[in-house]
């Protein structure tokens, strides 16, 4: 019945119900009542049916033609929208409960942005609360932060959901953290000094490596990974002079973290103001409205050459000694991590 709504637990009664069983108790027909509202006969049926909405007009009519008080319909009325609220939030919830399976609850409760709390319901609300969406539903729209190509088959909609929540995650710590104004050419200048952090740890390195971007006006985030998102990074102007650069915190003394580090400040550097570059697991099922390729491409080179520049990298392939002894000692010779020059001779096959 299109006069009442339900989900199993709460039933709102439009007003129309009460009307509709009014005409039947004193057996009149809508075409009566029509008259004696001087509205149309469609409007009562829409009325008595649950399609048409009391105002201020019909409100005062109705208490006149049935011969009961206004408050009496302003009551049924207020209950009805206070009730069909109840409901349809309880069963956006139980459609977001679904959505939430997908996604790892303690990869929030771990960060501190959530309650701990094991209960579905709540666990809805607080991811809802924090990444800024009146529905987990909003997560399953692949253009709505992270864009992937319709061609694909292999992404999904646990892809979908949790990259979004992981670029909207970095978005909310970044957007809250205090730096000074932007300044690329300090981020230019210690570049070498970034450099040869690999070659410390990282509760050395990542103090003095936050405090550089600070400096430069740059919101570090740094992310631990979320499963299915396929995330590596991403890098977004927070208006004018401030910009986001998020990472997974995956292997810090990998030659994959300092790699994926430097390609992401090559992305700060490109300046695409109005873009959310997103680097992922495999870029290729990645979509922008700008020139990935291009950018990527750009960032790939400028990652290598910071790290192991060519001139050097092409003397030592020529000795065609990869042992452990070589790697090494080129290693020191250019005060470089050794999983770098690892790292880079098994890309470059």
């Amino acid at each position: 019945m299109s006069n009442l709504i339900e989900n199993g637990r709460l039933i709102a009664f439009h007003p129309g119900y009460y009307v509709k069983e009014y005409l039947e108790h004193q057996n009149m027909t809508q075409a009566e009542l029509a008259k004696r509202l001087q509205i149309s006969e469609k409007d009562v049926s829409k009325l008595v049916n649950g399609k048409k909405n009391l105002d201020e007009k019909l409100i005062d009519n109705l208490a006149i033609a049935l011969g009961t008080s206004r408050e009496s319909w302003e009551n049924l009325d207020k209950k009805y929208k206070i009730v069909k609220r109840q409901i349809e939030e309880e069963n956006k919830i139980e459609r977001d409960k679904l959505i939430q399976k997908n996604m790892d609850y303690s990869f929030w409760k771990k960060l501190g942005v959530v309650k701990d709390t094991k209960d579905a319901s709540e666990q809805v609300k607080e991811l809802r609360k924090f990444l800024k969406i009146v529905s987990l539903e909003v997560l399953k729209t692949d253009n709505f932060l992270v864009q992937y190509k319709t061609a694909v088959k292999n992404i999904d909609d646990k892809n979908i959901i949790n990259a979004n929540a992981w670029v909207q995650t970095a978005l909310n710590i970044g957007n809250v953290k205090i730096v000074e104004s932007i300044d690329l050419n300090y981020l230019k200048s210690k570049l070498p000094d970034i450099r040869n952090m690999t070659v410390k740890d990282p509760q050395i390195f990542l103090p003095e490596l936050r405090r550089i971007f600070e400096k430069s006006g740059v919101a570090f985030v740094l992310l631990p990974n979320l499963k299915n998102s396929g995330i590596n990074g991403a890098v977004k102007w927070l208006g004018d002079d401030k910009v986001l650069l998020a990472m997974n915190n995956r292997r810090k003394y990998a030659d994959t973290f300092w790699f994926a580090l430097f390609h992401e400040i090559k992305h700060v550097f490109q300046q695409k103001k109005g873009h959310i570059i997103i680097s992922g697991d495999n870029e290729s099922v990645l979509d922008s409205k700008i020139d990935m390729l291009r950018l990527e491409n750009e960032s790939d080179k400028f990652a290598q050459e910071i790290l192991i520049p060519s001139e050097e990298y092409n003397s030592f392939l020529k000795k065609e000694d990869f042992s452990f002894d070589s790697i090494e000692e080129f290693s020191r010779k250019i005060n470089i991590q050794p999983g770098i020059v690892v790292g880079r001779l098994q890309r470059d096959k």
